[in-house]
């Protein structure tokens, strides 16, 4: 199990150093277009969710 874990953690090392030598190009705009939407999507989720929460009159309102 730890061979697993310390074979998982060095590629995870490998992957992040060839990432860091990549340049601001468009696939990496994208990629953060991407991630900016998926953010905004959770919030606006968990928004609807408090909100549903508080109009149910819930004890706990955090989602």
């Amino acid at each position: 199990m730890n061979h697993m874990i310390t074979a998982l953690q060095a590629t995870l090392f490998i992957t992040i150093l060839g990432l860091a030598g990549c340049s601001d190009g468009p696939a990496e705009n994208a990629g953060e277009r991407v991630d900016e939407a998926i953010t905004d999507v959770q919030n606006k989720a968990e928004d609807l969710c408090e909100k549903a929460k508080e109009n149910l009159n819930a004890e706990n309102e955090n989602c």
